[in-house]
């Protein structure tokens, strides 16, 4: 059997070529395509080049030519099938199995999208051509959308005097037409009535541009009708699973590193008629992580540009708690705050496009700082709300999934906390006397600490908590088990600290057998040295912090256990490798 041609082309449409191809080819980027040395042929000047917006590429040396799908199976082997299927993974789709629900599926998918092609295209004509769209037409021309700019986004009117329910029973049968949620049962009337009557339309689409639902406003002002509504979930369409205007926007990522998040239609088609074109619109609901893993899939950089009066503000605070947990160390999330109480709409509309992007670069805020700066705005000078301001602050950053960012976040909140409370761990006397190190030592710190790596930094902390409370961990050896070290100084500095204190019995710092200046940079470097200096005699602390480095450092083994088999799994595609692959990221998760 074949597979739907829809499933292929979502494949091809989540998955960039120089994606796919950079897992097995070191690629650079020139001009608006990618080259490298050929997968096919042994070769020294690079021949081999990629072009993902027309989604393919060439081999010069062995005019070898193709899509991603002829990529995988020319150099991993496979079947087409087996292509698919690994493709439909990297893409994040469920496979596809051929079962009789499969074929029952792709049979009602075909209904579904027939009927809200022509459900469209119906009411795009009574826009043009009806007179009673009359008002429609001047709301419109009142937002400043020209007819080329209606073309665009194919909006259309939904007249009250005829409803299309009748025609569309001619073809499909009542439960197809009802599963699309385009119409309702008005009991006093015993019929079906559109869901949209006397409302504009904006067709929403899906990834690849087939239309999966409607958005629609009304014309008039109604304080006691929603303003805008959307058409209800179905099974081929999720709100938050999609987004307005993905489909076009996503063209643009190979030209542009930002992707602009608004909240309504008209902001999309807005910013689009101006020229900034790398916009899409979440659909009525609060931001998800699913709509943010399938932009990162684009875009780089996350720019969010919710309307500048105080709803907009609380959507925004709220999208930033919800996707803060998505951020990756090559994926930037950031929001921009208009001024005036403007909408993107308005604000492009009256400085153009130039001052929209010059008051973007200047004024958008890094997530974190942004949700930094939302709490540190409603917390006051009595401790309990600071308490909670740090609880809260601890709790968003616990949340992010990948470790490196969770560790730097929490960091940036605990620095930014401690500079509001200064003198918290000072002791003052009389004779308090203000010391600070030389510009010329604070430069050698600075420079130092610059070169050291992460996982070194966290060693240090292990080591440090060793040197500092032998006999509290020798009471909990267990804990150390199976700890592993990456740095080689590191590794000595352990090895030799219980080998010559038999475990940590009767360690003595200064009659070990150790070069001092490995010693010096432990106590030096270790992030958590004025943690433990603080709760010295509070053993209980003392471990609970112990163990939390402890788990970092297992967390760091994981990523390496993972990063290389993921290396591997690209290499060899075995299916022993994917499932070991698998659980490391199920075991990722629980901890």
């Amino acid at each position: 059997m074949k597979y739907p041609k829809e499933y292929l082309d979502e494949i091809k449409t989540r998955l960039k070529v120089s994606t796919v191809v950079s897992k097995t080819v070191k690629l650079k980027k020139r001009g608006k395509e990618f080259v490298g040395l050929s997968p096919f042929k042994t070769e020294k000047t690079p021949s081999f080049t990629v072009n993902d917006e027309k989604e393919f590429y060439h081999c010069f040396s062995t005019s070898e030519h193709g899509n991603i799908f002829d990529f995988v199976m020319k150099t991993q082997n496979l079947r087409f099938g087996e292509a698919v299927k690994m493709l439909s993974n990297l893409a994040g789709m469920q496979p596809y199995t051929f079962s009789k629900q499969d074929e029952e599926r792709e049979k009602k998918w075909r209904s579904y999208k027939s009927i809200c092609k022509n459900f469209s295209e119906f009411y795009i004509n009574e826009l043009f051509k009806n007179e009673n769209s009359i008002k429609a037409k001047n709301y419109l021309k009142s937002r400043g959308l020209s007819g080329v700019d209606v073309k665009n986004f194919n909006l259309g009117f939904v007249t009250e005097e005829l409803d299309y329910y009748d025609i569309l029973k001619k073809d499909f049968d009542e439960e197809t037409i009802k599963d699309t949620g385009l119409f309702y049962f008005d009991e006093k009337k015993k019929k079906y009535i559109s869901r949209f009557r006397n409302r504009i339309i904006f067709p929403i689409n899906n990834i690849s541009g087939n239309i999966i639902g409607f958005g629609g406003r009304i014309i008039v002002d109604n304080k006691n009708i929603a303003k805008y509504i959307n058409s209800p979930e179905t099974p081929f369409f999720k709100k938050g699973s999609n987004l307005y205007n993905l489909d076009k926007a996503r063209k643009l990522s190979n030209k542009l590193e930002d992707v602009y998040l608004v909240e309504g239609y008209m902001d999309v088609i807005g910013l689009s008629k101006n020229g900034i074109e790398n916009t899409v619109a979440n659909l009525g609901t609060a931001l998800t992580s699913k709509q943010v893993q399938i932009l990162n899939q684009f875009y780089n950089h996350i720019i969010i540009c919710f309307d500048g009066d105080q709803s907009g503000y609380k959507a925004a605070i709220r999208a930033a708690e919800n996707i803060i947990d998505e951020l990756k160390p090559d994926k930037k999330i950031s929001f921009l705050l208009l001024e005036n109480n403007l909408d993107p709409d308005n604000f492009v509309n009256k400085y153009g496009k130039q001052k929209f992007l010059e008051f973007s670069e200047k004024n958008s805020i890094p997530i974190h700082k942004f949700i930094f700066e939302h709490y540190l705005n409603h917390t006051n000078e009595n401790p309990s709300s600071k308490a909670i301001f740090e609880k809260k602050l601890r709790d968003i950053a616990s949340n992010i999934k990948d470790t490196f960012i969770k560790k730097y976040t929490l960091e940036y909140f605990l620095e930014k906390i401690s500079e509001l409370t200064p003198n918290i761990n000072s002791n003052f006397s009389k004779n308090f006397k203000l010391t600070t190190k030389s510009l010329a030592k604070t430069k050698n710190y600075y420079n130092e600490t610059k070169s050291l790596k992460s996982f070194e930094i966290k060693e240090f902390s292990f080591l440090y908590i060793l040197l500092k409370k032998p006999k509290l961990i020798n009471r909990n050896i267990h804990l150390i088990d199976n700890v592993k070290l990456y740095s080689p100084e590191n590794k000595l500095v352990f090895e030799k600290i219980l080998k010559q204190s038999q475990d940590l019995t009767n360690l003595e710092v200064s009659k070990l057998e150790i070069d001092k200046n490995l010693i010096n940079r432990i106590m030096n470097y270790a992030s958590v040295k004025y943690i433990i200096q603080k709760n010295i005699h509070n053993d209980e602390k003392v471990l609970e912090i112990f163990s939390e480095v402890i788990q970092d450092l297992k967390n760091y083994e994981l990523e390496q256990r993972i990063m290389d088999l993921e290396s591997k799994f690209s290499q060899d595609l075995s299916e022993d490798t994917f499932n070991e692959l698998k659980e490391l990221k199920k075991l990722q998760k629980i901890n």
